[in-house]
């Protein structure tokens, strides 16, 4: 089946195309993404894109399983791309679908999806931003992308989410950690889960002192849930979409989104760049340019000059 009519039936609702479509988008060559990606762009846009991210045991997986409850019951149809560490021995997603989201496994309104990061220091797959295209593309009203939260999860999945959760839980000196890592600034939604835990006041109290050290135009606000009963998820989804509304009102939709999309031209751009340095004479000539700097018979930007001029060529 080409990706036209594999398009067309993805846009038509059908499930098993959709599969198939991420499949591709995830382990295709460049030439049939591109395609993918042409023929789904215009259909893009309407989907609310929530990230969830935050240190491994805090429950995020718990957490999303109770937020695509609450969603559902409000009648919305919800998507679920969770990147996985990679298996060493497969390369594909460890934790398979995910099994504190079976809950959800015969809904129809529910589709939820495990992508493997491969070894992604950032904690997403760089097929991430393609695959939240095509599951924005098959109608979803909110498509969740859940991380493997570690490293700069949090400072990618910012660039890719309407509203990024960043989940905490207590007696793990998470609200320090975040504000080592920078994610006070990225987080637009602090979510203290596991809060029936000895701690989860004061981790709550730590991050709104640390807010009122500076912060932007909107002020994260702080739930305290316990996923695992269901405790505070209303207030936490309510939180979400006081975002959204603050969002639109705000402007600032139109502006993560141009944001989101100069991101994604600028790493295209490089990639392919990237790839036809090393394509060049075979890589010959990058070798001989660094031998030539390395034996300061060149300085490094008049060497870079010369492998720019040769990509003309």
């Amino acid at each position: 089946m080409d990706n036209r009519e594999l398009v067309d039936r993805l846009l038509a609702g059908e499930r098993r195309a959709l599969a198939r479509v991420l499949t591709r988008v995830e382990d295709g060559s460049e030439e049939r993404l591109r395609e993918i990606v042409a023929l789904l762009h215009p259909h893009t846009g309407k989907a609310q894109m929530v990230g969830i991210t935050g240190s491994p045991g805090v429950g995020k997986s718990t957490l999303t399983s109770a937020l695509i409850g609450h969603w559902r019951s409000e009648g919305k149809t919800v998507a679920v791309l969770a990147v996985d560490p990679s298996s060493p021995f497969s390369g594909g997603a460890l934790l398979g679908d995910r099994v504190r989201m079976q809950d959800h496994v015969m809904d129809a309104g529910v589709y939820v999806r495990s992508m493997a990061s491969r070894g992604h220091l950032g904690g997403l797959s760089w097929a991430t931003p393609q695959a939240l295209l095509v599951l924005d593309a098959a109608g979803f009203d909110v498509v969740i992308v859940e991380t493997v939260g570690v490293g700069q999860a949090e400072v990618e999945i910012a660039s890719i989410a309407d509203t990024t959760i960043v989940a905490l839980a207590p007696g793990m000196g998470d609200a320090i950690q975040a504000a080592k890592a920078g994610i006070l600034e990225v987080a637009d939604v602090f979510c203290v889960n596991k809060a029936d835990r000895d701690g989860a006041d004061r981790t709550a109290r730590e991050l709104r002192d640390m807010q009122q050290l500076g912060h932007g135009d909107w002020l994260a606000p702080i739930c305290k849930t316990v996923a695992a009963t269901g405790v505070g998820i209303a207030e936490l989804a309510e939180a979400v979409q006081e975002h959204a509304s603050w969002l639109e009102s705000s402007g600032a939709r139109e502006r993560r989104h141009v944001d989101r999309a100069r991101l994604q031209v600028r790493e295209i751009a490089l990639g392919t760049i990237r790839r036809r340095f090393h394509e060049v004479e075979g890589g010959d000539l990058v070798d001989a340019l660094s031998r030539r700097v390395a034996q300061r018979e060149l300085d490094p930007y008049t060497a870079a000059d010369q492998l720019l001029a040769s990509l003309d060529t």
